[in-house]
């Protein structure tokens, strides 16, 4: 038996499963997914991701993203930050972020005490898009 990790699930994206689901249960054999279902998957994803739409409906991730127009696609966002050292004896550490979408990221600090954590988390996890 395979265990499954489990997460919650937005509301919207659920909603949006549950009608998929209904259509799956009654739709002709190999008919194609209709237009209203497709453009709510098209409004989902640019909510929620491609990736994470697509597993959810159970739909083609390439289908799916083709679908998007491309200016509406998440898009990534970085900050350079700059860490100016300061003398100090305390000895290094490692620092963990996560965000509620699942990305992570791991810092490693020579000099922690150079460093203001809270603005620094602050910048990396900015809102997106």
């Amino acid at each position: 038996m395979i265990a499954r990790k489990t997460c919650s699930i937005p509301p919207t994206l659920e909603q949006a499963r549950r009608r998929f689901e209904r259509w799956r249960k009654v739709r002709p054999s190999l008919s194609p997914i209709p237009k209203p279902l497709w453009a709510l998957a098209v409004k989902i994803a640019q909510e929620h991701g491609v990736s994470r739409t697509a597993q959810t409906l159970r739909l083609n991730y390439h289908a799916l993203k083709e679908r998007l127009p491309a200016e509406r696609l998440p898009q990534p966002t970085s900050a350079f930050v700059e860490l100016v050292p300061q003398p100090s004896g305390h000895s290094p550490c490692t620092i963990e972020l996560e965000n509620g979408q699942g990305a992570k990221m791991k810092i490693h600090l020579a000099r922690p005490e150079a460093v203001d954590l809270l603005a620094l988390s602050r910048s990396l996890w900015r809102a997106e898009g």
